[in-house]
């Protein structure tokens, strides 16, 4: 990835689930569907700076699946695909995979 987020920023890239079909067989076309709370962290920054001046590293690392709210983030679009880079007070939480 050719971006590196500043102080307690991520950049992140949402994972899609394809459930395109309810479960009473209505098809949902893509303008109705809502997009995903839920992220794969792509690109870390190197920490909070705090008023002390020193920085605090992030608890979030690249590779982890988090969730976050739905207006959290900004969209940007790198090499042709879309992400979202905010801040790690708008995460809410890492999504443990090895349950």
């Amino acid at each position: 990835m050719n971006i590196r987020p500043l102080y307690d920023r991520i950049v992140v890239k949402r994972i899609d689930t394809d459930a395109e079909k309810t479960s009473g067989g209505l098809f949902i076309p893509d303008s109705a569907k809502e997009k995903p709370q839920e992220a794969e962290v792509m690109a870390v920054g190197k920490g909070k700076r705090l008023e002390d001046g020193k920085v605090v590293s992030l608890d979030v690392q690249v590779g982890d699946r988090i969730l976050f709210g739905k207006y959290s983030g900004s969209e940007i679009k790198i090499d042709g695909e879309d992400y979202l880079i905010m801040r790690e007070d708008e995460v809410l939480g890492i999504l443990d995979s090895s349950k």
